[in-house]
């Protein structure tokens, strides 16, 4: 059975906070910006932190499964990496800070 769009944009962000090992009570910082199809078996969805820039991309299976090798993007270097995450719970503002330095 073919996953929905809604289906795949929550096993992205369940897959991101295992993946970075973030308690499920800080699910809410995160938001499911986009889950698209793409060809017949798999979809892009596009993952961020509200109010901020950055976006993680994750595939995700029909089969339930995300690979691994998701893609991170912002417009924030790493050199101004930690400016704007003061308001943010210390693990978010760790992972924004872990992944913007990382590419």
């Amino acid at each position: 059975m073919l996953l929905t769009a809604t289906d795949a944009g929550h096993i992205a962000l369940e897959f991101l906070l295992a993946d970075w090992n973030i308690s499920v009570d800080y699910r809410d910082w995160f938001t499911i910006l986009n889950s698209r199809l793409v060809g017949e078996s798999w979809y892009i969805v596009e993952l961020g932190v509200a109010g901020f820039p950055d976006r993680w991309y994750v595939q995700v299976y029909d089969t339930g499964e995300c690979d691994p090798n998701y893609t991170f993007k912002s417009p924030i270097s790493s050199s101004e990496g930690f400016v704007d995450l003061g308001n943010l719970p210390e693990i978010i503002a760790e992972v924004l800070f872990a992944e913007r330095k990382s590419r």
